[in-house]
């Protein structure tokens, strides 16, 4: 299998092959592939799974700022993403892979750390691209199944982005740079499947830099105890309610604990917790109360919990059992806000992004989102800005009948289906795409 050889930290693309290099119209370094003028280079993304639109965007055209000057006096170009993590310590990943994955490069020299993927990624990647079928051509053709085949081209493109963060990963002695590959869907209610799955992961993928991703499901907490127990990096996906959320950071510390692993640092994850969704349930439910009260706080339910997620997070990453861990060198399971993308059009573009900004959390954005942020984005630390604002819209909410263990639950369902859909489909469409190269399925 193909692989993208080790890059530099000076300058990602230079140690790649020719034929790999991304295309000279990513030169410019803090470009991000945005649309900056009228003349704007329409093949930047032809090819590209990158879909940056402007629908959410200021009229004025994207200035990406820079700051600074290196040791000889040169200019440093940096990005609010840069700001993001130097000023405030806040990871900014990217909510999306596909092929070709140099295409990461220029995100990544725009300060994107890090890469977030999900059955519902790969099956757009994979069902709307002729990249995959030099790939499964050959795999079908040695006798693979469609699920198997499947699964080999997910994990090619996790081991080519996991070469492309490794200075990262290198660089913070492997506190960021990471790459996530989900479980298989199916198995959101098989514990020991679940345990096997990722076993199977973290030894094919073989990258010390991937997290395998495993939902927060009541089945699956026990299955995130016994991986991390094992020494294997989680990233523990579709968190919805701070009771969940507890019970993960729970099954991580339960997880370190049983290792028996005299060094704790190479074991790491993070908690996905998910933000818009929240509001686009809860905001229906508002408006089905329909008081003035009720709808005053449409738009604020999201934001109110991953507020409260922070203080949690804090609150249970300290004291004498958490100070036990670290004398092993055990790293805090940082808090990653996931489901970032502004889905009312209403509410700003940025909403999911710029109120949750603070030290040891990570911000996986979609391209909207990242796009949104880098052209009008803020720096500042913000989540434990207004506490007792939060848990006033949180009560608030409660006081109105918002059942907030429901809304985890149904969010969940939600989720877990969601990506099971999308992974049937892809595999529907793999074996017609088997079909129509006249491939016989096994």
């Amino acid at each position: 299998m193909a692989t993208i050889s080790k890059l530099s930290n000076s300058s990602p693309a230079a140690s790649l092959p020719s034929s790999s290099k991304p295309r000279s119209s990513f030169s410019l370094k803090c470009s991000l592939g945005f649309p900056a003028k009228p003349g704007f280079n329409s093949k930047l993304l032809s090819s590209s799974c990158f879909s940056f639109t402007t629908n959410h965007l200021s009229k004025s055209p994207l200035v990406v700022r820079c700051s600074l000057v290196d040791g000889n006096g040169g200019s440093v170009k940096r990005t609010t993403l840069h700001d993001l993590y130097g000023k405030e310590g806040q990871s900014p990943w990217y909510d999306n892979l596909c092929r070709p994955v140099t295409d990461l490069l220029p995100l990544i020299e725009n300060g994107v750390r890090g890469v977030t993927s999900n059955p519902a990624i790969f099956q757009k990647a994979i069902s709307s691209s002729d990249a995959y079928n030099d790939q499964f051509r050959e795999l079908v053709q040695s006798g693979k199944d469609i699920e198997s085949a499947y699964w080999e081209l997910v994990v090619k493109d996790i081991q080519d982005a996991c070469k492309l963060f490794e200075p990262i990963y290198d660089q913070t002695d492997g506190g960021d740079g990471y790459v996530s590959v989900e479980v298989s869907p199916r198995l959101a209610d098989d514990t020991e499947g679940t345990v096997e799955a990722a076993k199977y992961l973290h030894k094919v993928v073989d990258r010390p830099n991937v997290y395998i991703k495993i939902p927060a499901t009541a089945p699956c907490i026990p299955s995130i105890k016994e991986v991390i127990a094992k020494g294997i990096s989680v990233n523990v996906t579709l968190i919805f309610s701070l009771a969940r959320y507890e019970a993960v950071i729970d099954a991580y510390l339960d997880g370190l604990e049983a290792s028996g692993l005299s060094d704790l640092s190479r074991v790491t994850s993070v908690a996905s917790f998910f933000v818009s969704r929240v509001d686009t349930l809860i905001d229906k439910m508002l408006e089905k109360i329909g008081t003035p009260e009720a709808l005053d706080l449409r738009g604020k339910a999201a934001v109110a919990q991953a507020a409260l997620a922070y203080q949690l997070y804090q609150k249970k990453f300290s004291g004498p059992r958490w100070e036990a861990l670290v004398k092993k060198g055990a790293k805090k399971q940082r808090l990653l806000w996931a489901s970032t993308s502004v889905k009312n059009p209403a509410y700003p573009d940025t909403l999911y992004v710029a109120p949750l900004i603070g030290p040891d959390t990570v911000s996986t954005m979609p391209d909207q989102a990242l796009q949104a942020f880098i052209d009008h984005g803020t720096v500042s630390r913000t989540i434990d800005a207004n506490v007792s604002e939060a848990e006033g819209i949180y009560s608030a909410l409660e006081k109105l009948g918002i059942d907030w263990a429901y809304v985890g639950t149904q969010l969940e369902d939600e989720g877990v289906e969601s990506f099971k859909k999308s992974f049937d489909s892809l595999l529907d469409t793999l074996q017609e795409k088997a079909n129509s190269l006249k491939f016989v399925s096994l």
